[in-house]
């Protein structure tokens, strides 16, 4: 059994606690936490701390908090036995206290504790600094999921930035759309068949080659018709920047 150890309280941490709790071959030794955890921890059962005195021995520490607590966290936790390794994107795995060995067991998915996540079907990317570490967070990455990838902490960073593009910065657009459609008095449904045929198109063909529109046509004079309509600056701003982006991409004469 490879024992963990979570330390954290947010959506990461419970995801991550719920995965390994349920999966084979994991021992779910440990909860490590500063913040109050949410009545979701209370089901699984497992062990809770807010103490680094009474923290437990096990093979891998998850280290589920907070970029900017990684760093601190990590000098104040003190010296194991088992890997420290954090799950952050965007941070070099040398912010991790180099007293411990360290490493990054990064879940590429976006989390939140109210809505749930097959684990099996999230990317895990892995670093370490040696072989037999790297064997370790490989055979856990392999209890909770079909897909993980060893990459640098470089890769990675540029990863999160493309994750951060793909997901957050589109959710936005969505609330700017859903925004627009609340003000007609008209159902955001209308367009959720849309968004799901988008995001699976481009699982056949590239991005490049799924792209339609106003803007991939060169069809200007829509293109200005819309932006007209727009009667919030900052809207009209971001429409505009990226439909220049398209044309661009494509070609076309920019606006």
């Amino acid at each position: 059994m490879i024992r963990v150890i979570i330390l954290g309280s947010g959506n990461v941490a419970w995801h991550l606690a719920k995965a390994c709790s349920k999966a084979k071959d994991i021992n779910m030794v440990q909860i490590w936490h500063r913040s109050p955890l949410s009545a979701e921890f209370d089901a699984l059962q497992v062990k809770t701390t807010s103490l680094f005195s009474k923290l437990e021995e096990a093979d891998i520490y998850l280290m589920a908090v907070n970029d900017t607590a990684i760093s601190n966290l990590s000098e104040s936790m003190p010296k194991v036995e088992g890997i420290v390794v954090h799950t952050s994107g965007n941070t070099s795995i040398q912010a991790l206290s180099a007293k411990n060995r360290r490493g990054v067991f990064y879940p590429l998915q976006t989390f939140s504790k109210k809505a749930a996540v097959n684990f099996q079907e999230v990317p895990v990317c892995l670093e370490a600094e040696d072989a037999e570490d790297i064997q370790l967070l490989t055979k856990v990455a392999q209890k909770l999921s079909r897909h993980y990838e060893v990459i640098d902490s470089d890769q990675r960073k540029t990863l999160h930035l493309a994750a951060v593009i793909v997901n957050n910065l589109v959710n936005h657009l969505y609330y700017q759309a859903h925004e627009l459609c609340r003000e007609k008095e008209l159902p955001f449904a209308l367009l959720q068949p849309l968004i799901q045929e988008t995001a699976r198109k481009i699982t056949t063909i590239s991005p490049y080659d799924a792209q339609t529109g106003p803007a991939r046509r060169g069809d200007h004079a829509t293109l200005q018709s819309q932006l007209g309509s727009l009667t919030e600056p900052p809207l009209q701003k971001l429409y505009l920047t990226l439909t220049q982006s398209i044309l661009k991409t494509y070609g076309r004469k920019e606006l």
